[in-house]
């Protein structure tokens, strides 16, 4: 699984022009599933995520985690993080999750952090969204299971 967290504000996720997810101080997740990834390495991504310690603390530092400030998530679902643009102009996504297996996935993800205590939205599987942010530092992680 590939995800890309951004440290906010706040974030909201708009179709149609009506809001569909939103979250305040926390984390926007981009995240997509890669052919062959299981819900075991989901897990493991969040387990990851609600650990990670990149929010500042009294002094300044980032040394707190999600899960220490009560910051909420924002999960999004975007295939183009699968992008291959190692030939041609064009990218291509062939590496991504097939539809269904996709949607599983970014769903128990949203699930599990939940779970886990942070109060977690999302976007709308498959759908045309506007993704609004307001970036925090700007902070922005990369992560991939298979890294």
């Amino acid at each position: 699984m590939r995800a890309l967290l951004q440290r906010v504000h706040a974030a909201r996720v708009e179709v149609d022009g009506a809001i569909v997810g939103q979250c305040g101080p926390g984390l926007l997740i981009l995240l997509c599933a890669m052919q062959g990834d299981t819900e075991a390495q989901a897990d493991r991504l969040v387990a990851k995520i609600t650990k990670l310690r990149i929010f500042k603390d009294d002094a300044g530092k980032m040394n707190l985690s999600l899960r220490d400030t009560g910051g909420g998530a924002l999960v999004v679902s975007q295939f183009t993080l699968a992008a291959d643009t190692s030939r041609g102009n064009r990218p291509g996504f062939s590496a991504a999750a097939a539809p269904r297996e996709g949607e599983a996935l970014y769903l128990h993800v949203a699930a599990r952090l939940q779970d886990a205590g942070i109060a977690t939205q999302t976007g709308r599987f498959g759908a045309d969204m506007d993704v609004h942010l307001v970036n925090d530092g700007p902070v922005t992680i990369w992560m991939d299971t298979d890294a």
